[in-house]
Parts: C-alpha cells; sequence; structure tokens
C-alpha cells in the first residue's frame, strides 16, 4: 500500500517541478526569439541557474527547518533518553504523560492522556526503519493499561509491511517527518530541548541504553554478559566485548 508523502516532500517535490518547467519553458522562449539553437542553449543555461538556485534555497531551508527541531541530537540519544524526551513534548501538547521503563513496560514506554482518552505508546529511537514487532507490542499494550488506541513514535522510518500492520491494527504511526513537524510546531519554551534532556539523563557505558539502571555482570551459557539490574522487567543484554 502507498505511503501518503510528507508535506515537506510534497513542497520540494513541487518547487523541483515548477524549476524543470522554469527551464524548458526558457530554452523554448530563446529558441522562438532568436530562431536560433543557440538561443535555445542560453534560455537553457538560464534556466538551468534557476533550478539550481531553487534546489540551494530548498535544500537551505530543510537544514534550518532540522537544526531548529534538534532531530540530530536526537539521533544520539539512547532509548531511555527519548523515552523522557517525548514526555517532555507530549505535556507541551497538554497531554499527561508517563514513563514506564521504572515499573516495566508491558509494550508500552510512555502512557498518555488528554480529554478522557487514554494512549499507549512504544518509542522507537532507531537509526534504521522499524519492523512489525513494535505495532505488535504496542496493540498488544493497549489491553494491559485499558487504553483506546496505541501509537508508536520514531526518529526514523517504518517498513512496508509495518505501515500495513499498523492500518489493519489501527495503530498509529509517527515517524520522522512527523515527529519534526511536532517539535517546530510546540512552543520553544514549552519543554527542554533533545540536548538537555541528554544532560539531564546521562547514560553511560556501564547503564542500561533501554531503562537507565546499572548493567551487572551475569554468566550465561555461552560465557559471562552484561545485563540490566532491573531484569526481568528490563531484558537488555550487552556483549562483554561491546563494553
Amino acid at each position: 500500500m502507498a505511503r501518503r508523502k510528507s508535506k515537506v516532500k510534497q513542497e520540494e517535490e513541487f518547487y523541483q517541478g515548477l524549476a524543470g518547467l522554469a527551464a524548458m519553458g526558457l530554452a523554448l522562449g530563446g529558441y522562438y526569439i532568436t530562431k536560433t539553437l543557440q538561443g535555445a542553449m542560453v534560455g537553457a543555461a538560464v534556466g538551468l541557474a534557476i533550478v539550481v538556485a531553487i534546489m540551494i534555497v530548498v535544500g537551505q531551508k530543510r537544514a534550518e527547518r532540522l537544526k531548529r527541531s534538534g532531530i540530530a541530537d536526537i539521533d544520539k540519544m539512547e532509548g531511555i533518553q527519548f523515552e523522557k524526551y517525548l514526555g517532555h513534548l507530549f505535556r507541551a501538547q497538554g497531554y499527561k504523560a508517563e514513563v514506564t521503563r521504572a515499573v516495566g513496560d508491558y509494550g508500552a514506554d510512555l502512557i498518555i492522556q488528554k480529554d478522557g482518552r487514554k494512549i499507549v505508546v512504544q518509542a522507537k529511537r532507531y537509526n534504521k526503519n522499524v519492523g512489525i514487532k513494535a505495532v505488535q507490542e504496542a496493540q498488544a499494550s493497549i489491553a494491559h493499561y485499558g487504553a483506546s488506541e496505541a501509537w508508536v513514535v520514531s526518529n526514523s522510518d517504518y517498513t512496508a509491511a509495518t505501515y500495513e500492520l499498523a492500518q489493519s491494527n489501527r495503530v498509529k504511526l509517527i515517524n520522522r517527518e512527523v515527529l519534526i513537524g511536532m517539535i517546530l510546531a510546540m512552543n520553544p519554551d514549552a519543554a527542554p530541548t533533545p540536548k538537555a534532556v541528554m544532560a539531564e539523563v546521562p547514560v553511560d557505558e556501564f547503564s542500561c541504553p533501554k531503562c537507565g539502571s546499572k548493567l551487572v555482570l551475569r554468566n550465561g551459557p555461552k560465557g559471562q554478559f552484561y545485563g540490566c539490574s532491573s531484569f526481568p522487567k528490563c531484558r537488555y543484554v550487552k556483549s562483554i566485548k561491546a563494553v
């Protein structure tokens, strides 16, 4: 199933199409006026310059948008930091938000409430597209928390299968572009910046990136490894070599 393009992507494609038409029009205009191939080439060159200028402006606009959103800092966050930041973000939008990690999440990283609606939220700070497991976990947590719906929020995007499963299970997916839009629509003073949240919730190499608890040395069938001290509520593991 085809996904709807974001507003930003639609705007970029509109300007690209407009620039292409301008280049073609100037080339034809140059030939029409001079009746020569040279005139057409001059018109095309002017059109190309316009295309390049428009693309530079569009690129600068997008870069400034990304900078204002702080998405580059979000990309560096650990899981618990991303969850804390989303809590601030939803509170700035009038939701009552609770991060569930400290008590065991049961498929939900946050519980948000507003206007009588309770929503379970899965937070996925990924550097790749999110798979269907996130939708399955979010949907399963609805009954446990007595929620009315489930959302998955990511700084990345989702696989095609994930979009399809989310639609059939009525799970709302918030991807990178939508998240950026939410951040930019918020009053800048309504919530701390991503960088401030990272400073507020430090995660060192011996802290669990999922829940923030300490990692402890454990023994397993394949040897020693570091596991989260809040097990079985959090099942994060880290190999000895990775530390």
